[in-house]
């Protein structure tokens, strides 16, 4: 029995991937949730085998949901399933522990292979994503700006760069508005920014927003 937890805030995202193992050989149950509370719930009361899982919900980073996840479920195996490139994001969620990344232009077949690996336990990477990991151990990768930001700096400049106030993500992290602002000095300092227009327009032009 592949035990499957979906969690995309697309509902189509999540019926294909059942559509995608229905003439599978063996027993598949999925499980689906369409943003980080519902998905938080099903990991603390069910046990899966695999979370497939986009790297943005909504308002919130799927990186630090599956951080959240991990601290409920240490052996949990993920694989990040997204519409960014390897290249904006893969090495950010491998760090945070993800077990694979795959883009949701790859092949169905493809698709199939990353999620049975990852749920036996082993790592996925693309050809592409290979070679941008061995050009970083060999130490010619260069460093995105934004590789610099925690994981959680990283989703505030991404919910600055799409036009929220310091309020609306206060509310929305649940968070204290001091403690937004302080996130967003780090951020302009790590940055080399000086105001909002400019995290914007670093986000818009390197496709860090869906």
């Amino acid at each position: 029995m592949l035990r499957i937890l979906s969690v995309d805030d697309h509902a189509i995202v999540r019926n294909g991937l059942k559509i995608l193992f229905e003439d599978s050989p063996g027993a598949v149950t999925f499980g689906e949730a369409g943003g980080a509370q519902e998905a938080l719930r099903l990991v603390r009361e069910q046990e899966w085998d695999v979370v497939v899982m986009d790297i943005t919900l909504g308002d919130r980073s799927g990186v630090e949901v599956m951080k959240e996840m991990k601290l409920l479920r240490p052996k949990l195996p993920f694989l990040i399933l997204s519409m960014h490139s390897e290249t904006q994001y893969a090495r950010r969620a491998f760090k945070a522990g993800a077990s694979g990344y795959i883009t949701k232009d790859s092949l169905p077949d493809e698709l199939a292979r990353a999620i049975r690996k990852v749920a036996q336990g082993g790592k996925y990477v693309s050809e592409t994503l290979a070679e941008l990991l061995i050009t970083d151990v060999e130490g010619g990768g260069e460093v995105a700006p934004h590789d610099k930001l925690s994981g959680r700096e990283f989703e505030i400049m991404c919910m600055i760069g799409s036009g929220k106030t310091v309020g609306e993500i206060a509310e929305l992290l649940s968070r204290s508005v001091k403690t937004i602002s302080t996130y967003r000095a780090r951020i302009l300092e790590k940055m080399g920014m000086r105001t909002n227009s400019e995290i914007t327009y670093y986000v818009i032009q390197n496709k860090l927003l869906e």
